[in-house]
């Protein structure tokens, strides 16, 4: 398997998880009102980049490697302020969006120096 198969698979991995991750969190493991809470809806934005992700293009690559930006961020607010399950949700919420942004960065590399026949 090639490195850019890899990168593929790793970013198609990395958000279908976080997008699991963030219905269960808030639906059902922890969330911050009991029965859920409408904090669900930020799973809404990440199906924006998953279809070019499956498909493979690398402008969502790009723009999603900014975007996933926001996940990071509130892994890391949660991670330190919560507790509990909520707090070990966080983290899992950072490590998914850290293998996601590396993955998108060097799957777009890698595909637009293919691109250019540079590889």
């Amino acid at each position: 398997m090639n490195l850019t198969r890899m990168l593929y698979l790793g970013a198609v991995g990395s958000l279908t998880a976080l997008i699991f991750l963030c219905l269960a969190w808030e639906l059902w493991l922890a969330p911050l009102r009991p029965g859920g809470s409408w904090l669900v809806l930020k799973v809404i934005f990440l199906l924006f980049p998953l279809f070019g992700i499956l498909r493979g293009k690398v402008y969502t690559y790009q723009w999603s490697s900014m975007f996933i930006l926001l996940y990071f961020t509130e892994g890391i607010v949660r991670g330190w302020s919560d507790k509990g399950l909520s707090q070990m949700l966080a983290w899992g919420e950072l490590a998914l969006s850290c293998v996601f942004f590396v993955c998108v960065i060097y799957f777009a590399r890698n595909e637009k120096r293919r691109l250019a026949g540079l590889s």
